[in-house]
């Protein structure tokens, strides 16, 4: 089963957590070279940030790529890019999932609700937005759902609007809460190192 697959690989790989701030970080590195790394809240479980990093051909470190959480603020980092900077207008997508959805809050969006369309495409194994009148479009997947080899299921998608702000949820399977239940029980055999202010105590 695929489920057991991906599992299996966050099983096998190499793991080290830390205490921080009240939030649990957790840290993998698959044999691959690729790495990943999750926040969550130390109360709640819930995950708060899911990010990877991959070795490039000749073996550097690439930028952290954010699949769940806040985007990273421009000038946070590296000098470069921040030069060029999004007008603070402009849509901002990110994913903030909660314990029995996945969701995705875009933000700046102000037109009402009914503008807005929401719908899953079958052959691209992706969920769609667009807008009638043509002021917004965007294409995104789920990969957790494509990391357990499970299908879109429409029925599952839901959206809402508020504050200028379209909120997008999708209805976890039951396979991926099982799949995140076993993952949390795996996490408690993670030694887990305590840190105050970033400062790691050594005994």
């Amino acid at each position: 089963m695929a489920v057991t697959g991906w599992l299996e690989s966050l099983r096998t790989a190499e793991k080290t957590a830390l205490l921080q701030d009240g939030r649990r970080k957790v840290h993998y590195l698959f044999p691959d070279g690729k790495e990943m790394a999750e926040e969550y809240d130390e109360k709640s479980g819930e995950l708060l940030v899911r990010k990877w990093r991959v070795k490039s051909a000749l073996g550097a470190l690439g930028q952290w790529q954010i699949e769940v959480g806040e985007p990273a603020l421009p000038g946070a980092g590296s000098p470069g890019p921040e030069f060029i900077k999004e007008n603070n207008a402009n849509p901002i997508f990110m994913r903030k999932d909660t314990k029995m959805n996945f969701q995705w809050r875009i933000r700046n969006l102000p037109y009402p609700k009914d503008v807005y369309s929401v719908c899953v495409d079958h052959k691209e194994c992706c969920i769609v937005v667009r807008t009638t009148n043509k002021k917004y479009y965007k294409k995104f997947s789920i990969p957790d759902l494509d990391r357990h080899q499970l299908p879109l299921d429409e029925s599952s998608l839901s959206f809402a609007h508020a504050n200028c702000t379209l909120i997008i949820s999708y209805q976890k399977p039951k396979e991926i809460l099982v799949a995140e239940a076993e993952l949390q029980k795996e996490l408690k055999k993670v030694k887990t190192a305590h840190s105050s202010d970033g400062d790691c105590k050594t005994q």
